[in-house]
């Protein structure tokens, strides 16, 4: 009789569980290991452990491959989840990058800042009862693999259109309309007022979300397949509009919004108070040293070091985890998040706001920001109204003491000045005023991303970028 080492049946073991329908039951929904707490609020790195191959398998294995995949609908880019999944499972990683690439431009980025709790694995069939399958941990690690091996498209047999686009803004939006005009035989050259691509992806979230060099990887691979990027030139100052309007067949507008919401709290001009964007860029600003020559004349985004200080934090979303988290690791003394409803309302991603409790970061509930107070105009504590569902005190206000208030209640639209010049047309609200679809009053400028929605998701500015791409295909005929 044949001898069959251990080895072997192990093997074998594992490929009945990963094709074994019913696997879901025996293979429980498992997140890639975190760095300890301790360890990881000591520094901006990203705080999550690469897994093994063997960990992708089981995991993507987990799929049910639904008859009408829900998760596939939940996502704003319509990713094909449940074919990448299969290729995963198998371990063709490189077909599964191929496929998440034919919807995405960014499934790395994606992979770690798009609130899959929110959308696809939420909308997991197993998500209830056996756990979602982690598909935004499969995305994050199977588009790494592709870079980290140099992986590019075919695109030899792509036909040359002759056309030239100018794409404006080098963020989400612009990242996705530009990638499928080049993936079309499109001429595009990206125009960005900052020194690297990515937009707030770069400068507005902390590494230990997404670390830098992951968006250096990406811009290698986007001028591979042709793109130009004109980065540190600001469109309106160093060039005009009207020129780029000359010199290519259509424009696109990815801008975004960066104009802070400060709730017009009585105090807010009080020494210590930040608005959140500015503390983000400054912090990303002074790690990456950036020659950020738009900015160098203000300082609105000058670095903050909170260290020792007593920090609140105004929000519930995804920008008052980030700066939350980034206090810790700038050793203040006390952090505290203080949103106005209940916990299971707060806007951001659930599991960013467990990563900032497992920090040390405290989480006060149901308290409405009234007033900024100060001593000689030095910021000394805020004065909160207690919502009505909350029984834990008996008056109807509160004051907390802090030496700095963050306060991070969203962003509105950015209108640039050079708008009016061309006639464009924004609502009241500073946000453009559309045309048709991705069109705007004007012929042949295009837009999308949030200076059209308004604040919003990554994953959405790159699906209104994509859809702006193929108006543009579709207008050349």
């Amino acid at each position: 009789m044949k001898k069959v080492s251990k080895t072997t049946c192990e093997s074998s073991k594992n490929i009945d569980i990963l094709k074994d329908p019913l696997n879901y039951i025996s293979i429980s929904s498992q997140r890639p290991s975190k760095v300890i707490a301790e360890s990881r609020k000591t520094n901006f790195n990203e705080i999550y452990i690469k897994p093994s191959d063997e960990h992708i398998k089981k995991q993507s294995s987990r799929c049910l491959d639904c008859g009408n995949p829900y998760c596939e609908w939940k996502c704003p880019l319509h990713n094909i989840i449940p074919n990448w999944l299969e290729l995963s499972k198998n371990g063709q990683f490189e077909k599964a990058a191929e496929l998440m690439h034919e919807t995405n431009p960014l499934p790395e980025i994606c992979g770690r800042v798009c609130p899959q709790d929110r959308l696809c694995e939420q909308a997991c069939t197993l998500e209830t009862g056996f756990g979602a399958v982690t598909i935004g941990d499969v995305e994050k690690q199977i588009s790494d693999k592709a870079l980290a091996n140099n992986w590019r498209p075919d695109l030899s047999n792509v036909k040359k259109l002759n056309k030239k686009v100018a794409v404006i803004g080098a963020g989400p939006a612009g990242i996705g309309c530009a990638e499928l005009l080049a993936r079309n035989g499109v001429d595009v050259t990206v125009y960005d007022r900052y020194p690297e691509i990515g937009g707030l992806l770069t400068f507005g979230i902390p590494g230990f979300k997404l670390e830098k060099e992951v968006i250096r990887k990406r811009r290698k691979f986007l001028e591979d397949i042709g793109i130009t990027f004109k980065l540190n030139v600001e469109v309106g100052n160093d060039i005009k509009i009207e020129d780029i309007q000359k010199a290519f067949d259509s424009v696109f507008l990815g801008l975004g919004c960066y104009t802070s919401l400060d709730g017009e709290l009585k105090g807010k001009k009080s020494k210590g108070v930040i608005n959140a964007l500015d503390y983000l860029i400054g912090n990303v600003y002074q790690q990456e040293k950036f020659n950020i020559k738009t900015i160098q004349s203000t300082d609105q985004y000058n670095y903050k070091n909170l260290k020792g200080k007593n920090v609140l934090v105004l929000g519930g979303g995804d920008t008052a985890m980030d700066c939350v988290r980034s206090a810790v690791r700038q050793n203040a003394s006390k952090v505290t998040c203080v949103y106005r409803r209940d916990k299971h309302s707060m806007p951001g991603s659930p599991r960013e706001v467990e990563n900032a409790i497992e920090e040390g970061v405290e989480f006060i509930f149901n308290h409405q920001p009234t007033e900024i107070l100060s001593n000689n105009n030095i910021v000394n504590g805020v004065n909160f109204d207690l919502a009505s569902d909350d029984t834990s005190k008996k008056n109807n206000s509160n004051i907390i003491d802090a030496d700095v208030v963050i306060i991070a209640f969203g962003f509105a639209a950015s209108p640039s000045s050079w708008f009016s010049d061309i006639g464009l047309r924004t609502k009241a609200n500073g946000l453009l005023d559309m045309s048709k679809g991705p069109l705007t009053n004007i012929e042949n400028l295009f837009a999308g991303g949030d200076m059209v929605s308004g604040a919003d998701l990554v994953v959405t500015a790159i699906a209104q970028g994509r859809d702006a791409a193929t108006e543009i295909l579709n207008s050349f005929g």
